[in-house]
């Protein structure tokens, strides 16, 4: 709630009860400069922002307003509808030519030596997997960290596909940490870190499927894994909910795997069926919503939720995209002030702290200065190709890269498809920086130790 809105509701309190506003600060908070410093534009806490509204509705005798934030439904046509894993050709591109999984790993991985992992493992939790490329490398960093640490790995990806391209990083990972669990479930935010789907409709008809794999190599890892091909393609199915419009799964599930001959010593790290915890050390939010989607709905359906899960010195990271780029520009040179990116990181912590109220008060809120934030990421290609006559299909990846990171939806590319000045903006701005990049910004929210 912003200062505006707080004063308006004191002013309407104070005129009806002919109280002035210096006493009404004295009564509730025992300060009577609040109203005052609200003014100014000075910030009050969560704490305060509840007392005041708890005075005024046992003055007036109604109830006060409940907590969290108010979620407009997003209602979306789905033939509009930007969703990350029904763009597979524009995704596969982009990976293929940005190295914005590998940058994002990087920044992930400096969190690890703030991490202060408890018994019986360190536990991650990445909060959409996409083709896994991320989660492998940052799995790749635990283990130079921490080679010998047993790992519970947890992550939540709706997509089939992913799901798949996920899988067939795992057996290495296995080979080379063997005292390893990997789960991978469907389910939404909310849910994703208990394994636990919150109706009970869904619960009932929940699907767990724990896959110990045998043998000691890679090779035989994957033969398994692959056999897996028939349960996921009748079990990880997703609908499109009728009231708003998104993907939602057709049933929760949760895929349990690990390495057979570390059964024993992973035996309490293994989830089941009624006995699952969340407790992470490290969530990976990276770009989990809609570049388009409300503060609101992240802080509240996606972030909130996501915080609740950590432990005692656990630490998430989230990472969504900046703007300001030469990207942004390509962008705004065909839709001229067009700007998907006007949620900050500043604006969706406020929103989080709000959503969580008391229950926030042992987190830390870090958005960090620019300088340590925001990171670059580069569309990878020959100094030769971006520099005078650059090829169509330099000139294509470029744009594609563009679009995605942008998510502008289909139905607005097909108005451009014949349209040769996507292809000549893309040049202009490629030839002007000598190359194509793109921001993101990262936030940490972290849980004080015991």
């Amino acid at each position: 709630m912003k200062n505006d809105q707080i004063l308006s509701q004191i002013t309407e309190f104070c005129r009806q009860s002919d109280m002035a506003e210096t006493t009404f600060g004295r009564r509730v908070v025992n300060d009577g400069k609040l109203v005052h410093r609200l003014r100014e534009g000075k910030r009050i806490t969560i704490d305060t922002l509840d007392r005041i509204q708890a005075y005024i509705a046992a003055s007036t005798g109604a109830l006060p307003p409940p907590r969290g934030l108010d979620v407009p439904p997003e209602k979306r046509d789905p033939r509009g509808n930007f969703r990350f894993f029904e763009n597979r050709q524009k995704y596969l591109l982009f990976v293929h030519t940005c190295s914005e999984k590998r940058v994002i790993a990087e920044r992930v991985a400096l969190e690890l030596s703030s991490l202060h992992p408890r018994p019986p493992a360190l536990r991650v939790f990445d909060a959409g997997v996409g083709d896994g490329t991320v989660l492998a490398r940052v799995m790749r960093s635990m283990h130079g960290r921490f080679p010998h640490m047993p790992f519970y790995i947890a992550g939540k990806e709706l997509s089939l596909e992913d799901v798949r391209l996920t899988l067939d990083k795992v057996p290495d990972r296995l080979f080379e940490h063997p005292a390893t669990v990997v789960v991978l479930t469907n389910m939404h935010y909310a849910e994703a870190p208990w394994l636990t789907p919150a109706s009970p409709t869904a619960a009932a008809g929940m699907l767990w499927h724990e896959v110990a794999l045998r043998g000691a190599s890679s090779g035989e890892f994957e033969t398994q894994i692959a056999e897996l091909g028939p349960f996921l393609e009748q079990n990880w199915r997703a609908n499109i909910s009728p009231k708003s419009g998104m993907p939602i799964y057709e049933r929760p599930v949760a895929l349990v795997v690990y390495r057979e001959d570390h059964r024993f010593l992973l035996d309490s790290i293994i989830p089941r069926a009624g006995r699952t915890e969340a407790n992470f050390d490290l969530v990976i939010a990276s770009q989990p919503y809609r570049a388009k989607s409300s503060v609101n709905f992240r802080a509240k359906r996606i972030i909130a939720p996501l915080a609740r899960s950590l432990r005692a010195g656990g630490r998430l990271i989230g990472i969504h995209s900046h703007g300001h780029d030469p990207g942004l520009e390509i962008i705004q040179s065909v839709w001229p002030g067009e700007n998907p990116f006007a949620v900050s990181r500043h604006e969706l912590l406020r929103a989080v702290k709000y959503e969580l109220g008391s229950a926030g008060r042992d987190l830390n809120f870090n958005a960090y200065a620019d300088n340590r934030s925001i990171f670059r990421y580069d569309m990878e290609a020959l100094p030769n190709e971006v520099t005078g006559s650059i090829g169509t299909s330099t000139a294509f990846a470029a744009w594609n890269a563009a679009v995605y990171v942008a998510q502008i939806e289909d139905d607005r590319l097909t108005e451009m498809t014949e349209n040769s000045r996507t292809l000549d903006a893309t040049r202009e701005v490629l030839r002007k920086h000598n190359g194509l990049w793109f921001y993101d910004e990262s936030y940490v929210i972290s849980r004080r130790r015991d």
